[in-house]
């Protein structure tokens, strides 16, 4: 059984490097969308702001640390949220240029896919064909069809070692297979990792695991046999299944997460203008539920995080 769970803490994941330019015009990109975004997140409710950047020309995906310097000391300044930087990056990234941000910064958090795997987006480029905004659209989608999301063991480690270890930054396991799950425990029975783990159960993406009910009944079973109450349980789902997932998650016991990374709408065919929007939805619905929001600080002592004053920004 996952640790008590008290209050919930709500992720925004602000911007992300799956949603392209052409699929919303509310789409944070530039710097200061990416800080405005964030900040709204947060005074909506969310504790942790989960972080990617984008080239401000064109909204595409970068690593670049300057980009993030941006706007990473302004959401420091005006929110006492918990950052949690991507080492996911964009596809195509080697794990080197997917730190940069995250070891020049030294958050709270960090995000880290474990494993491996095919991650689709290419069956979303036909919807939008012949309405382009940059020629880089369709070829980033395009090129997922023979691509590969690489995090190996080695990847893996060098992460734990260099970030964990060397900037005592604390991470956000993003499992998005029951197979995630025991790497994670491979790792926890090794000592790389340490309890408590802050366990995010991903639905919905091609390559992973199905937005099926039953699969997040079994993934919540797998992660309770593995690491019992030593981690955290939180749930995010791609798409139309934020809301219905995210619900589920509550009544479930877990936290959750939202935000324009993993859906572009707000209900069916209504695109979300903001990331403060979903946040307060998913709050009405858990309070509606009788549960209360965590706070940033309560957020920390849950999963016992550094403190805001540590980090490199």
């Amino acid at each position: 059984m996952a640790a008590p769970r008290k209050k919930v803490i709500i992720t925004c994941a602000v911007t992300g490097s799956i949603h392209t330019p052409t699929m919303s015009p509310y789409l944070p990109i530039t710097p200061n969308e990416i800080a405005e975004g964030a900040i709204g997140a947060f005074e909506a409710g969310a504790s942790i702001l989960h972080l990617h950047a984008r080239d401000p020309k064109d909204g595409k995906p970068t690593p670049d640390p300057k980009v993030f310097m941006e706007f990473l000391p302004r959401i420091k300044q005006a929110t006492n949220a918990v950052v949690n930087i991507t080492t996911g990056g964009g596809h195509n990234m080697t794990v080197q240029q997917r730190l940069e941000a995250p070891l020049r910064a030294k958050p709270e958090m960090c995000s880290c896919n474990m494993g491996s795997m095919n991650f689709g987006l290419h069956h979303i480029a036909p919807k939008y064909e012949g309405k382009w905004k940059h020629a880089w659209e369709p070829q980033y989608l395009e090129a997922t069809r023979d691509g590969i999301f690489r995090n190996t063991f080695k990847d893996i480690e060098y992460m734990m070692k260099e970030l964990g270890e060397g900037c005592g930054t604390k991470f956000e396991f993003e499992c998005y297979d029951i197979g995630h799950l025991y790497n994670l425990a491979h790792f926890l029975d090794r000592k790389i990792v340490k309890p408590p783990l802050f366990v995010q159960s991903i639905f919905g993406i091609l390559g992973g695991i199905g937005a099926d009910p039953e699969n997040l009944d079994h993934m919540k079973r797998i992660a309770d046999k593995l690491f019992g109450d030593q981690y955290h349980w939180s749930v995010l789902a791609a798409g139309r299944h934020q809301m219905a997932f995210t619900t589920m998650a509550g009544i479930y016991g877990g936290h959750v997460r939202v935000g324009l990374e993993d859906s572009i709408y707000l209900g069916k065919g209504q695109l979300a203008k903001t990331n403060a929007e979903q946040v307060t939805k998913i709050r009405m619905i858990l309070e509606a539920l009788g549960h209360e929001i965590a706070t940033p600080d309560e957020a920390r002592a849950m999963l016992d995080l550094k403190g805001a004053s540590n980090v490199g920004f």
